[in-house]
């Protein structure tokens, strides 16, 4: 079956391109020229997207609004985002990642590294099957995203739960924090690791009495050991 993959795209030839090029690969694009259509196809149940290919700046909702609406909405809250902007700076590159997006490309880009992303984002999204978590402590239900510990519900963002799910998936073993922020953050990654290590004091605060299952590993990275 084709996987749906929404373009979010006002400027028609980079649209149009996406389309043809993403059709050639055997997917089914499907555009939208507003962040309000965009949102209407995204939640669209009878054939939902697989990812979506988000523009930044779009007419009316912008495409960080949009990447911010998706991700509360239960139906895409795991759906892969693809940020595609003409904004190269870190700075933007870090606020579309800690907004919800799962990689960003910046104009002007290749067609075949578009590509090439999108299969990596997926293949990534459609490895993260676990199904639960439970230690005695800390529970987790990876299908719904939620997490306890010792019985009361933890709130994470999306991104410290796909950090958490992720060390949890190399358990006991050293994540670097470039594999991590690879993962995590997106397809080569090559940011600040202060944002990884932010987000991981966010984490363990959160988790409070859980906290400990992470372990840092001086000068490498992170492991998850558990909270016994």
């Amino acid at each position: 079956m084709q996987q749906t993959i929404l373009i979010v795209e006002d400027d028609a030839d980079i649209a149009e391109s996406l389309h043809y090029n993403l059709r050639r690969e055997g997917f089914r694009p499907v555009i939208a020229e507003s962040g309000e259509k965009g949102l209407r196809l995204a939640l669209d149940e009878k054939q939902p997207p697989a990812l979506v290919l988000l523009d930044l700046m779009l007419p009316g909702m912008t495409g960080m609004e949009l990447c911010r609406r998706l991700r509360r909405e239960s139906q895409t809250e795991r759906t892969p985002i693809i940020m595609i902007t003409a904004k190269a700076a870190e700075g933007d590159k870090i606020l579309g990642l800690e907004s919800g997006a799962d990689d960003y490309v910046v104009k002007p880009f290749s067609i075949k590294e578009v590509i090439a992303r999108v299969r990596a984002v997926l293949r990534r999204s459609e490895s993260e099957t676990s199904p639960t978590y439970d230690d005695g402590m800390m529970h987790i239900d990876f299908a719904d995203m939620r997490v306890t510990c010792t019985g009361e519900g933890v709130k994470l963002t999306r991104k410290e739960f796909a950090l958490l799910e992720h060390l949890i998936q190399n358990s006991g073993r050293v994540a670097s924090r470039q594999q991590l922020l690879d993962n995590v953050w997106g397809y080569s990654y090559f940011g600040d690791t202060r944002t990884l290590d932010v987000h991981i004091r966010r984490l363990r605060q959160k988790l409070g009495d859980c906290g400990n299952c992470i372990e840092t590993v001086v000068g490498v990275g992170y492991r998850f050991i558990g909270t016994k």
